[in-house]
């Protein structure tokens, strides 16, 4: 069969993914054994090959399953903005929150940057030093004045990258800036709102030209993880793990209340974010608000 030929399949028997429930059993990026049947034009997927890693989150309509976003990527690009919407750095965290349980390397792209005013880059330099500081690469651009271009095609290049983002930080504008035959749909910031309408609707792979492959992702409102646990996020905020081992209770600290913590000591010494600290803090009483409700609304 020619690979570049589209073929319509359906899914025989049920797959599931490390014992969790998902919405969607199969993502872009999934290598799989799929039976043709020449005279319904369609096939049927037999096997889901082993994958390489995997992205999921909550799903944003039944928040008791898992959206399978991707998989068998080689990295991943998070959009943002500091202005047109305004910056939610917290989004960032939890972002990487999605990624780090399966060492995928995130950059995070700040768009826009021709609306940006002194105040603005001053933000954003500060939020860069954060995230470089811990091991993330950041880039500047600007899809309507090409700025930061070359150095995103130079990342994209000969890998397969997931790109996403919030609705309205231009995500699809800076892909037709990179790559313009693709013709993405586009969307306006909403004047009484303030935020992003949603243009992408289903997570889609597209080749590049100059080579490689993204995968590009819808808007995003918000990402919760009810399926994880606080020590999970622990373990996956990497400057917070990076200093477990000299908390007293080492690797079984949340980084509280504890007496002899390490990471509360560095953020007092002002070695360790307290922006990333305080969303770390957030999602953690999300958790452990969801974890109450549900032991107590079991029937």
């Amino acid at each position: 069969m020619d690979p570049d030929t589209i073929l319509e399949c359906r899914i025989i028997g049920k797959f599931r993914l490390d014992g969790l429930k998902l919405t969607n059993p199969v993502a872009v990026g999934d290598r799989v054994l799929v039976e043709p049947d020449a005279e319904l034009g369609s096939g049927v997927i037999r096997q889901i090959q082993p994958r390489q890693n995997y992205v999921v989150r909550q799903s944003p309509r039944r928040k008791h399953d898992l959206h399978l976003l991707a998989s068998n990527i080689d990295q991943a690009v998070v959009v943002v903005t500091i202005v047109h919407p305004n910056l939610k750095q917290g989004f960032i965290d939890r972002f990487l929150l999605m990624t780090e349980p399966y060492d995928i390397p995130v950059t995070v792209v700040f768009n826009k940057c021709d609306l940006y005013e002194a105040h603005d880059m001053e933000m954003f330099e500060y939020i860069k030093s954060i995230y470089v500081s811990i091991g993330y690469q950041v880039l500047l651009a600007s899809a309507t004045h090409s700025d930061g271009l070359d150095d995103l095609r130079m990342l994209l290049k000969d890998k397969t990258t997931l790109v996403s983002g919030q609705s309205g930080v231009g995500k699809s504008t800076l892909i037709n800036a990179i790559q313009p035959q693709l013709d993405l749909r586009t969307g306006e910031i909403s004047d009484y709102s303030g935020k992003g309408q949603h243009t992408t609707t289903f997570a889609q792979m597209y080749n590049l030209d100059f080579g490689g492959a993204i995968i590009d992702t819808p808007g995003i409102k918000t990402l919760a993880f009810n399926h994880l646990e606080p020590m999970d996020v622990a373990h996956n905020f990497r400057e917070f793990f990076a200093l477990s081992d000299d908390c007293r209770f080492g690797g079984k600290c949340l980084h509280r209340n504890e007496p002899g913590c390490a990471v509360k000591a560095a953020i007092a010494e002002g070695q360790v974010s307290e922006l990333r600290y305080a969303n770390y803090l957030t999602i953690i009483e999300e958790i452990e608000d969801i974890n109450y409700w549900e032991r107590n609304n079991q029937y």
